[in-house]
Parts: C-alpha cells; structure tokens; sequence
C-alpha cells in the first residue's frame, strides 16, 4: 500500500465574482509531475443576466488541459477549429502543443437564465519532445464516457482516459495520463493498483473518503509517496474525487502565464510567437 506523504488544503482563489479553490500550485506544493495546475471552479449559483465564467481569448502552449464540467455548461472555442457545448457531466480535453488561443465561457442560455456552475480544471505537462505537437481537442458528453459501476452500485468510475477495472477510458492519452473522475456512495469502496514509479493526483471534489488509512475531504489535495502500488478507498460520506496518475518525466518546468516549457528562452520565444499570430489570430 502506497503511503500518503501529505494531505493539502486547496487555497482559496477566487476569479472576479468566481469561487475557486487552487490545489495546485500553491506556496505548499508546485507540481506532482506531470500534472501542473488544479482549480476547482464553483460550485455557485450564477443569477440570471449574468456575465457567465470569466474565461475569454488566451493563448496555450507546452501542455494540455482537461476540464471536468461538474454543473452549468461550458462553450469551448479554439484557434485549431476546436469547438464544442459540454453539459454537466461532459469533458473537454486539450493539447496545445505548439501553440493555440481558446476560450471557455458559458452558454448564451446559461447567462440569460444562470444556474449551477462547477468545474474542475487541470493542466497536465508534455515532454520537451511533445511540448511542439500540433495542437487537438476533444469534447465529449457524460453519455460518451464509460462509467463503470462497481460494489453493488455504490462506486462509479467515469473513465476518461487509461484502463479502469478493465474498461478503456474515452480519450487516447499520448503521454500515458490516466484518470477518471469517481463518485462514491457511504459505504463504497474501491481498489486501485497503481506502479510505484507513477505519480498521483487525487482531489475530494467534495465528500469524506479514507485513502490508505487517512481521511481526506473537500478541497483536499493528497500527495502520496512511490513506494507502492495499493490505493484503497473509502466512503464515509457520498463522495466525488478525481484519481489520475502518470509516469514523471523529470525534466525542467519553466511556467510563465499561459505557457509551459523548458527554458525561459522557449517561453520568450512563446510569447514572441503568439504576438506574430503564430498561435492563431481570434475571431470574433
């Protein structure tokens, strides 16, 4: 049974009038290589004529984005021809790669008559090898997920990418990211055997679960140490938490703004490019 080293609060960061908790980074911890950066969005109630979420035009390069739409709905737009309306439920996964501008903000729907909004955000590195691929995305709808239904129905494993009880998530992973979103019923538990020389990303969206022994609840943040393979989860309460986990790469994460690289040279030559209109030039 892998051991936990730390279990972290997520910080409270809110944008404009938008609740968001931070897990990572903070002044606590960076990154767990490779994921980078983890908001957890909401969850609120936005009035109606509202201005929606507040994620317009900006530019992307280096890594890939995966957003979890837990309540509300999400438009995504993207400089790659990348373009969809994810429902709760749904996913979007992006690779920038080289380069792309995207927006993400809500329904001309949703701002007219508000509603629920709740969204989790991460931001997964790529390689120096993949930090140039070309860009791509997907969307995909709550229906085009596999959830595997575990203990008598009281866990179900929403399986994005990866291999989760022998079912294959919905989207290829090109640097073999595996994750999934779980939710838990009180009582539920489920087993994950996960090699000792991956790193993990587990977050308490909300609820109380019991993790190798400890307990963890929302806006936690548990950091686990490689030393191995059993992940052993517990309900004590209705819980939803996203589990992921991937191989480091151990190379230099170089972050500024927007973009994710390897040397400051790569990010100046980052932010020259998007000013030339290499990544793209917005459409309104």
């Amino acid at each position: 049974m892998r051991t936990i080293k730390k279990i972290h609060k997520a910080i409270s960061a809110p944008i404009h009038d938008l609740i968001t908790f931070r897990a990572l980074p903070t002044s606590q911890i960076d990154y767990l290589d490779p994921f980078l950066f983890l908001n957890h969005h909401g969850p609120q109630v936005y009035p109606p004529f509202n201005r929606g979420l507040p994620f317009g035009p900006h530019p992307h390069r280096g890594f890939e984005t995966l957003t979890f739409v837990l309540d509300g709905d999400l438009v995504h737009r993207d400089t790659g021809s990348g373009e969809s309306v994810i429902r709760a439920g749904g996913i979007q996964w992006m690779t920038a790669g080289r380069g792309l501008i995207h927006a993400e903000v809500s329904s001309e729907e949703f701002k007219e008559h508000g509603g629920n909004v709740e969204v989790i955000q991460l931001w997964f590195n790529l390689p120096a090898k993949l930090k140039m691929t070309a860009p791509h995305y997907v969307g995909l709808q709550q229906a085009e997920i596999p959830a595997i239904t575990l203990d008598e129905g009281k866990v179900t494993i929403h399986a994005v990418s990866g291999e989760w009880a022998g079912t294959k998530g919905s989207v290829p992973s090109l640097t073999d990211i595996q994750i999934a979103r779980l939710e838990l019923q009180v009582g539920g538990t489920y087993t994950a055997q996960i090699a000792a020389s991956r790193n993990i990303l587990c977050y308490v969206v909300r609820g109380i679960v019991n993790i190798n022994g400890q307990s963890a609840t929302t806006h936690n943040l548990i950091q686990f140490n490689n030393d191995g393979k059993e992940i052993q989860l517990e309900a004590t309460e209705n819980t939803t938490l996203i589990l992921g986990h991937g191989e480091p790469y151990n190379e230099p994460v170089v972050a500024q703004g927007p973009f994710v690289m390897n040397t400051q040279a790569e990010i100046m030559q980052a932010m020259r490019d998007y000013q030339m209109g290499k990544m793209g030039v917005w459409a309104e």
